[in-house]
């Protein structure tokens, strides 16, 4: 058998290979939906004593995920009482999912001065 099949072959693989890595994919533009029926994952960090972003507007089905980057503990406490979490340890995360659509303001239990808001739209 020649050498040259084998090396055509060889090559031939290393590419097929390279395209299924995802290496060369380019990424999804900026703004793009999540598929429909599903909600894209939000997220809120907690450092400095403040919540970024002090806004968010998600679409009602979203799961935002508050993510404590602080060093000390932190709470998510919405005001309207529809949901709490326990104490949030530095590294911790909590996750609530918004259903329905409000303006959702909330506050951190442990330094009331915190504050930030949610916005669900339909």
């Amino acid at each position: 058998m020649s050498i040259r099949p084998v090396f055509g072959l060889l090559i031939a693989a290393a590419l097929a290979v390279g395209a299924c890595s995802g290496s060369s994919a380019a990424p999804a533009p900026a703004g793009t939906a999540a598929p429909a029926g599903t909600a894209a994952p939000a997220a809120v960090t907690i450092a400095d004593f403040s919540f970024s972003p002090a806004s968010l507007t998600v679409a009602a089905g979203t799961t935002v995920t508050w993510t404590n980057n602080d060093t000390t503990a932190h709470t998510v406490t919405l005001d309207d009482g529809s949901a709490s979490s326990d104490d949030i340890a530095s590294g911790s995360t909590f996750q609530h999912t918004f259903s329905t659509a409000g303006t959702f303001t909330y506050h951190c239990r442990i330094h009331p001065t915190m504050t930030a808001t949610i916005v669900v739209t339909p």
